[in-house]
């Protein structure tokens, strides 16, 4: 909330994405991709990253591979199917990614609070 409540700002809110872009091919890792990689970690495949994130095996799989290729290393590890089922599991770079982004992601949160907080403070006397 970025204003007490009756004032002008009330509703209003900042938002904002961390992204992360090559000099050639512009934007390659956004939030989306980032959550995807969350999401293979967390349930070890990719077709159910996709369906927790509502989107299509084939675009998962384009998305992971665009980001492979920008970044020129392996994010995750394949393992095809068999009795036992295959799995996808983020390499170790692949999970030094993510954890970065988090830590990023908590350092910047906490910034752009504080900028915020004097923004609105301006904006709303």
């Amino acid at each position: 909330m970025a204003g007490s409540k009756g004032s002008k700002y009330f509703n209003v809110f900042l938002n904002y994405s961390i992204s992360l872009e090559h000099k050639e091919l512009g934007k390659i890792i956004n939030s989306d991709n980032f959550q995807l990689l969350k999401s293979i970690q967390a349930t070890e495949s990719l077709k159910d990253a996709a369906i927790e994130l509502e989107i299509s095996y084939r675009k998962a799989w384009g998305l992971l591979q665009d980001m492979e290729v920008a970044l020129g290393f392996k994010l995750v590890d394949r393992q095809r199917g068999g009795a036992l089922g295959g799995k996808t599991t983020l390499t170790p770079d692949g999970i030094k990614l993510i954890e970065a982004h988090k830590d990023l992601r908590t350092e910047f949160d906490k910034a752009i609070h504080t900028i915020t907080k004097k923004f609105f403070q301006e904006i709303n006397h």
